[in-house]
């Protein structure tokens, strides 16, 4: 962890503003757009640090939303898919609106209830260049892209194959 500068103290844990909603290093929260039409930021907090006039600031690390990033939404992004980006930021305690929960892939395909904080990760995202790690997926059906858990996945009896059928499976 980097040293806290003079006049700087850390802080375990933050109360969001108007909440009773504690969150602290390693959470994911969503952040206040200064464009009130747009949804919220999403990122995870690495540190929390107060001033010498106790203004907490947060540092964070930003998920990016398929549009956001070079290529843009693909029809095999998931409508709660996020990118974790290697694009590091200090910002206000007092944008933090909420929390959420950024589930692995594999964990967010096995949820029965998808809720409105419930987001999935299964890229890196290096924002200066636009690469991914990993740099592919496994494909399946007769479309060969990568598995959107948006969508029901149905395998043929006789082939085996996989085909991914456009049913929602969010409220």
């Amino acid at each position: 962890m980097a040293k806290t500068k003079p006049g700087k103290k850390d802080l375990d844990s933050y109360t969001i503003k108007g909440t009773n909603k504690v969150v602290r290093a390693g959470d994911c929260v969503l952040m206040r757009p200064s464009d009130t039409d747009k949804l919220p930021y999403v990122a995870r907090i690495e540190k929390i640090e107060a001033d010498h006039r106790n203004n907490v600031k947060v540092r964070v690390r930003w998920y990016y939303r398929p549009e956001e990033s070079i290529g843009g939404r693909r029809q095999f992004h998931g409508a709660k898919e996020l990118f974790l980006s290697d694009h590091f930021d200090v910002q206000s305690a007092h944008t933090i609106e909420g929390k959420c929960t950024v589930h692995s892939f594999k964990n967010y395909t096995k949820l029965e209830n998808v809720g409105a904080e419930d987001y999935f990760c299964r890229f890196e995202y290096k924002a200066a260049t636009g690469g991914f790690t990993p740099d592919r997926v496994a494909v399946y059906c007769k479309c060969e892209m990568p598995y959107n858990p948006d969508d029901l996945m149905v395998q043929c009896e006789g082939c085996k194959d996989w085909d991914q059928q456009s049913i929602s499976k969010q409220a």
